[in-house]
């Protein structure tokens, strides 16, 4: 089901011990800190224009990066209940954009009847694809569902060249993102007036940040269409945030301090005002509710006093609490931001 790149020998730290790591004492200020001297303490929401949906961990991938530990021996999957769940809360209300993801959120068995609930209802809907699963057997229709869903494919590539690519995600899945690509394209993806969007999303493959998302996306632009024939509509950068097996690899690498000390230097007011956890609400697979996917990943739920399961979902006071945060959150707000739909300022 798909090329694994790291095989671990012992599980990952615990939601607990990444948390304590994170708040060692270091050359930079503690993240609520540095908002505070920017003005924006307490980081509020400012409404809720984004319903993600992480169906679970479960994928056909293991990547080097990923924040969610996701990969094929992952068991965690939302239900039909907490599925069925997620579409009463949207019913209730004009949230706009559902944005399901994983994992690799095509496996599980309730990604279709989402999307087609959600689309039913009127509402745009994302799926952050990791393009190797469109050609896993039982998958072989999806890329068709996709386009008849008029569903808009966040897709993640992390370069444009295989040895860069491959050496992030597993050997020999640069070749498969290529051939679903052609698919989509061919499907009418990426293609101008087609109606159906296609965005990728780069992030570095090592400890530094993103280069500027304009200057990235016109080389991804000309190296895919030149080599490969390959059109998309826009290339979002993610910064890689220090969770998971990302900050697994930093501690292990010797580069934790140094990473943790780029992010705080580079730290945007501009980008936090931006973050998306202000216009999202993040949905757990059993259901707990969370300001984002990164906090959701370290057990971070949204904030006391408000709705912590999607059963008792209330858009009106979800949609003004107060943020939680930590110091991963300067991932999402060192240079031009980092959020799920790319840069931010």
């Amino acid at each position: 089901m798909g090329q694994t790149l790291v095989s671990r020998q012992a599980p990952l730290a615990s939601n607990r011990t990444q948390l304590e790591t994170l708040a060692r004492p270091g050359s930079w200020p503690r993240f609520d800190e540095r908002v505070a001297r920017a003005g924006l303490l307490p980081l509020e929401a400012t409404g809720i224009e984004i319903f993600q949906i992480n169906v679970g961990k479960f994928c056909n991938q293991t990547c080097r990066h990923c924040h969610v530990d996701a990969g094929p021996e992952r068991t965690e999957q939302m239900t039909r209940e907490t599925a069925e769940l997620c579409i009463r809360a949207l019913v209730r209300t004009d949230i706009p954009t559902v944005d399901i993801t994983g994992g690799a959120p095509e496996l599980n068995a309730n990604f279709r009847w989402l999307v087609q609930e959600a689309r039913a209802l009127g509402r745009h809907v994302m799926d952050r694809c990791n393009l190797s699963v469109l050609l896993v057997k039982p998958q072989e229709r999806l890329a068709e569902f996709l386009a008849e869903q008029r569903v808009e494919i966040i897709a993640s590539l992390p370069y444009f060249r295989p040895a860069q690519a491959d050496a992030q995600r597993g050997e020999g899945v640069f070749e498969k993102s290529v051939e679903a690509l052609r698919r989509l394209n061919a499907l009418g993806y990426g293609i101008e007036g087609s109606g159906l969007t296609l965005n990728l999303v780069h992030n570095p493959v090592g400890a530094f940040l993103p280069p500027a998302q304009k200057s990235i996306e016109a080389l991804f632009r000309h190296e895919l269409a030149h080599s490969h024939g390959i059109t998309f509509n826009n290339l979002y950068t993610i910064t890689n945030m220090p969770i998971s097996r990302f900050l697994e690899f930093l501690l292990a690498s010797g580069n934790f301090e140094g990473y943790m000390e780029r992010l705080a230097n580079a730290f945007n007011p501009a980008a936090a005002r931006a973050v998306m956890c202000r216009n999202t609400i993040s949905v757990g697979w059993d259901g707990t509710l969370y300001d984002c996917d990164f906090n959701q990943m370290l057990d971070l739920p949204v904030t006391a006093g408000v709705p912590r399961h999607i059963r008792d979902f209330d858009a009106a006071s979800l949609g003004r609490r107060a943020i939680v945060t930590a110091n991963h959150c300067y991932g999402c707000t060192a240079g031009a931001g980092s959020s799920c739909g790319g840069a931010v300022a």
